[in-house]
């Protein structure tokens, strides 16, 4: 089969497209024909091992994870013995490193039925963005105001929309071109970044999802209300050499803790699992969640796809085909 693989840190030249065996399903995985595969920040972090912290995870001199890409569509070839609830033909989609490729093996934790309603394309950009905004947003309670900062990304135009399903005030940050998608998408107010300032603007807000890693700590706190959460998930500088990136902020969170009578500070973990993907389904069949692609690239152009998302600042998902 073919894949993308990656043997040394460092930019899109260290990608490459090779021809490898098949995987094998074990007793509790799923062997995939993937159809569609999602671009993701996670990809190029790998592919730079940026920050370095990271690397003592993903592999000190060089990726353990030899193929890139981590969430996917496509169709079951083959089910491992005490695989019961999936069998060769179900459409499914899930999280899973190694999906820049033909095949990949899934544990059956990890994979789950596709919204019917959804091709491939749509359904493979769902998992792990659509993850961390139901992560972000787990706690948010009707009639709150929400300051989603980075809504026209792969995450943030998943926030926006089930944000607004939880029957919050949504508020979008992003950049002047993104503005009608954001607002398309449900958020009651966008604001463009480069013309206004939401931490000076006087509003605050029950929540802030913060996307970008672009502001302060003390920008983010004075913009929220008395018992306001901050929700802290990505961002960070491209192109490598950080040594912590986006968790800085995070830390600097940590440290300041003791200090802070108010405002609860979370870094969002977006952990997969079947019953995720499942409310993640759920959302989408029913209209409520759909996802935004902005391109799409063959499994031999997946570098440039990764290098798109990485220093063009993609809004919405790129996806790349097999």
């Amino acid at each position: 089969m073919k894949a993308i693989m990656q043997d040394r840190y460092g930019s899109t030249d260290v990608l490459e497209l090779r021809e490898i065996d098949q995987p094998v399903p074990g007793d509790d995985e799923v062997l995939v024909r993937v159809r569609a595969a999602s671009v993701n920040a996670y990809d190029w972090h790998f592919m730079r091992g940026d920050p370095y912290f990271a690397r003592v995870i993903m592999g000190l001199g060089a990726p353990k994870a030899k193929i890139r890409g981590r969430d996917f569509a496509g169709v079951v070839e083959a089910v491992g013995a005490r695989v019961s609830d999936l069998k060769p033909g179900d459409e499914v989609f899930g999280e899973v490193d190694g999906t820049f490729a033909e095949y990949v093996c899934v544990p059956d934790n990890m994979v789950a039925r596709k919204p019917a309603n959804l091709t491939f394309e749509q359904a493979a950009a769902l998992p792990l963005a659509g993850n961390t905004a139901l992560a972000g947003l787990r706690d948010l309670q009707a009639g709150q105001r929400v300051l989603i900062n980075g809504a026209s990304g792969g995450v943030g135009t998943m926030a926006v929309q089930l944000a607004k399903a939880r029957g919050a005030d949504v508020t979008g940050v992003c950049s002047t071109r993104n503005v009608d998608l954001v607002r398309s998408l449900g958020a009651d107010h966008v604001i463009d970044y480069k013309r206004d300032d939401f931490a000076a603007d006087g509003r605050r807000y029950d929540l802030i999802f913060d996307l970008v890693g672009n502001r302060s700590l003390t920008d983010l706190r004075r913009a929220l209300t008395p018992n306001g959460a901050l929700a802290l998930s990505g961002g960070g500088t491209s192109n490598g050499g950080s040594l912590i990136g986006p968790y800085s902020l995070f830390l600097k969170a940590r440290l300041a803790s003791p200090f802070i009578r108010q405002h609860r500070v979370f870094f969002v973990e977006a952990l997969q699992s079947k019953a995720n993907l499942g409310e993640l389904r759920e959302f989408a069949e029913s209209g409520t969640l759909v996802p935004v692609i902005e391109r799409t690239y063959p499994l031999s152009e997946a570098p440039e796809a990764i290098r798109h998302v990485e220093i063009e600042h993609a809004r919405a998902k790129v996806i790349v085909t097999t």
